[in-house]
């Protein structure tokens, strides 16, 4: 009995682990982000804002960049793609980049700084801060 016990005892921990382990990996994997009115195919479409449609999406991206706020990277990249630029910060926080006007991967390449959407993650991947601008992290 006290074999059977023990046995049972080990495996409803091992089961418990399992399942804790799986509900933190899986947890972790999620979908794209609600996005609004924004068009996530021109989005996607306009590497580096290139083709400048993705600042038909501007007062969208102003009116709704604070619902992205604690999301993590990978939610930002299913929802917008691949960040145009990716800059490591100070105490492990790094900045997702994406053009809004055409950046200097464009021909013919501007003459200012583009209109970009800065997106700041912590340390743990969440979205901490999110900004339209002209400047540079």
């Amino acid at each position: 009995m006290f074999h059977n016990q023990r046995f049972f005892s080990r495996n409803l921990a091992l089961s418990l682990l399992t399942c804790l382990m799986l509900s933190g990996i899986l947890g972790s994997c999620s979908g794209p982000v609600d996005a609004g009115s924004i068009d996530l195919v021109n989005w996607k479409n306009d590497r580096y804002g290139c083709k400048g449609l993705r600042l038909q999406d501007l007062d969208e991206i102003k009116r709704i960049k604070n619902t992205f706020l604690t999301k993590n990277n990978q939610e930002l990249i299913k929802t917008f793609g691949r960040p145009d630029r990716v800059e490591l910060a100070s105490k492990s926080q790094s900045f997702f980049i994406y053009f809004l006007e055409p950046s200097d991967n464009c021909d013919p390449k501007p003459e200012k700084e583009p209109l970009k959407v800065l997106f700041r993650l912590n340390a743990i991947n969440k979205v901490s801060e999110v900004t339209v601008t002209y400047l540079n992290p």
